[in-house]
C-alpha cells in the first residue's frame, strides 16, 4: 500500500517538473484561405473581389516592389528606323542630300568631275543604310537614290548647251588598244591613211560648219577617215554607203532619200547633216562620246543591250563595255582615237602629212529633165567625170525625171541651163535580171554573195517574205554581171 502511494507521488512530481521546463510552442501564422474555401458564417472575412475591384485595390506603382527583370530601355531612333547600323541613319541621309546639292552646284559651274564625284559619295552613304521595307526611311532612301540616278543622267546624257566643255571634246586616251591602232596606221595602213587625209580637204570646211551649227566637237569631222577614207561612194560589206557609212534603214530614219534615181547617203552635205543629227541623238542617249561612237558603228540598241546585260544601275562608258562589244565595234573607237591623235600631232607619231586637197567650189542649178552628166560635162568643156564627181548621189550619173538641184562648177550655172536644152532627154535602162536554179545547200546569202548582190534585193525581186528556198526553185538575179546557172 505504501509502495503504491509512493509511486503515485513520484509520477505527479515528474509531470509537474516537465510542464515547468517545456518552452511554449512557436506561434504559426495562419495561412490565408482562398475566398471560396472560407466558411460562409465567418462575418469578419472580406467577400471575394471582382476583377475590376481587384484592379482598384492594387497599390500605386511607387509602393509596389520592383520586379526582378530590368525595365526595357527606350528604343533609339536608329533602332526604330531599322538601319541595322550604329550610325545615325537620319544623319547619313542628310549628309547624302547635302552632297547631292553640292553636285548640282558643281554641275551648274561646269565642274562635271566634282559633280559626279559628289554623287558617287552620296550613293556610297546610302549603301550604309539598310532599312526594313515599307518604312518611311526606306522610302526616303529610295527617293534619294532615284534623285542621284537622275542627276547622273542629267550630267552625262542630257543634250548640253554648245558652250559646255565636255560636249566639245573627245578624250584622247592612250591605252594599249589605241597604241596598237597607231602602229597599224604607221605601218601597213600608212598609205591609205595619208590618202584619206588628202581627200578630207574636199569636205572638211563643209563638215566643220555643220558641226559648229549643232554645237558638236569639230573633231568628229575626222570620223570619215576610218569610216570611208573620205571616199564618197564607199560601200561596206554590211551595205553601208557613203562618206558617213549609213545603212539604208538608218539613212531613211534621218531623211536621206533613196529612190530609183538618187541615194542621198552619197550626198556629202545631206549625209553630213544626217550624221550630225544621229551623233547628237547618240550622245544624248549615252552621255559620252566614246559610247556614242560605239553606237554609231554597231547601232544604239546593240550597245544598250550590252549595258543592260551588266545589271548595273549606273551609266557606263565605252571602256566598261569594251570587252563585250562586237570585235569591229570594239576596234572602231580606238581606231578613231588613234587617227585623231595622229592628225593633232603628226610629228610625235612619225608622220609628215601632205597638204589636203582644196575644198570643192560649186553653184547649183535646177534641172527638170533626165540628163546624162557625161554628155553635159563634155558640152561644157569639162572632163567627162567632172559633174558626176560633184553629184555622187545620182545613181545613174544622170539627173532624175523631177526637179533636181544640180551642182556645177562656179560660173557655169547659166551656161549649163542653156546647154541642157540642147541635149536629148536621157532614158534610163530598164531593170535587168537573169535566172538561177537553186541547188542543194544554197542559201539566199550564198547566192547573193556569188552574184554580188544583197539578200534584200533577192527577196524584193522574187517577192520572198522569208529566207526559205528549196532546191530546184528559180530565182531572179538582179543587176549587171549576174552569172547564169549552168543547169538552167
Amino acid at each position: 500500500m505504501k509502495k503504491r502511494t509512493l509511486a503515485s507521488a513520484l509520477l505527479l512530481a515528474a509531470l509537474f517538473l516537465w510542464g515547468c521546463s517545456s518552452s511554449p510552442p512557436p506561434q504559426v501564422k495562419p495561412k490565408t484561405v482562398p475566398a471560396q474555401t472560407q466558411p460562409q458564417d465567418s462575418a469578419k472575412e472580406t467577400p471575394p473581389a471582382t476583377g475590376q475591384q481587384a484592379a482598384q485595390q492594387q497599390p500605386p506603382a511607387a509602393s509596389r516592389p520592383a520586379k526582378e527583370e530590368a525595365p526595357a530601355e527606350e528604343t533609339s531612333p536608329v533602332e526604330k528606323n531599322g538601319s541595322g547600323e550604329g550610325a545615325d541613319a537620319s544623319a547619313l541621309l542628310e549628309e547624302a542630300l547635302a552632297l547631292c546639292q553640292e553636285a548640282q552646284g558643281a554641275w551648274e559651274k561646269a565642274n562635271l568631275d566634282r559633280a559626279v564625284s559628289a554623287l558617287d559619295e552620296a550613293y556610297a552613304l546610302l549603301l550604309k543604310i539598310n532599312p526594313p521595307p515599307d518604312t518611311p526611311l526606306a522610302d526616303e532612301k529610295n527617293d534619294l537614290r532615284l534623285t542621284i540616278a537622275k542627276r547622273i543622267q542629267t550630267i552625262h546624257a542630257s543634250r548640253l548647251a554648245p558652250g559646255r566643255e565636255n560636249n566639245k571634246t573627245i578624250p584622247l586616251v592612250e591605252n594599249r588598244y589605241v597604241l596598237a591602232e597607231i602602229e597599224s596606221f604607221k605601218n601597213r595602213e600608212r598609205q591609205s591613211f595619208e590618202d584619206a587625209y588628202l581627200r578630207s580637204g574636199l569636205y572638211r570646211d563643209m563638215i566643220i560648219e555643220e558641226m559648229r551649227k549643232a554645237g558638236l566637237p569639230e573633231d568628229l569631222g575626222w570620223l570619215p577617215v576610218i569610216e570611208s577614207g573620205f571616199k564618197i561612194r564607199a560601200l561596206s560589206r554590211a551595205r553601208a554607203l557613203g562618206l558617213w557609212q549609213f545603212i539604208s534603214s538608218t539613212g531613211s530614219l534621218y531623211d536621206l532619200k533613196r529612190d530609183r534615181w538618187v541615194d542621198e547617203r552619197m550626198d556629202p552635205l545631206k549625209s553630213t547633216q544626217a550624221a550630225v543629227r544621229y551623233l547628237s541623238d547618240l550622245h544624248s542617249m549615252f552621255g559620252d562620246w566614246t559610247t556614242a561612237l560605239a553606237g554609231y558603228n554597231c547601232g544604239e540598241y546593240r550597245v544598250q543591250r550590252v549595258i543592260n546585260a551588266q545589271q548595273i544601275n549606273y551609266l557606263d562608258n565605252f571602256w566598261d563595255l569594251f570587252a563585250m562589244l562586237p570585235y569591229e565595234t570594239a576596234r572602231f573607237v580606238p581606231r578613231f582615237i588613234a587617227a585623231l591623235s595622229i592628225i593633232k600631232d603628226p610629228a610625235r607619231y612619225g608622220f609628215n602629212l601632205p597638204a589636203p586637197y582644196p575644198p570643192l567650189k560649186y553653184e547649183t542649178v535646177t534641172v527638170n529633165q533626165p540628163t546624162k552628166l557625161s554628155s553635159l560635162s563634155t558640152a561644157l568643156g569639162l572632163d567627162a567625170s567632172e559633174l558626176a564627181f560633184l553629184n555622187p548621189e545620182l545613181r545613174y550619173d544622170a539627173t532624175p525625171d523631177y526637179a533636181y538641184p544640180l551642182r556645177v562648177p562656179l560660173g557655169l550655172g547659166e551656161k549649163a541651163l542653156q546647154t541642157i536644152l540642147t541635149l536629148p532627154r536621157w532614158i534610163p535602162p530598164e531593170a535587168t535580171y537573169s535566172w538561177y536554179k537553186v541547188r542543194s545547200g544554197d542559201t539566199l546569202s550564198t547566192i547573193a554573195r556569188r552574184h554580188r548582190t544583197s539578200v534584200a534585193a533577192l527577196k524584193r525581186l522574187n517577192g520572198l517574205r522569208g529566207n526559205l528556198i528549196r532546191p530546184g526553185q528559180l530565182l531572179k538575179i538582179p543587176g549587171r554581171g549576174a552569172a547564169r546557172n549552168s543547169e538552167l
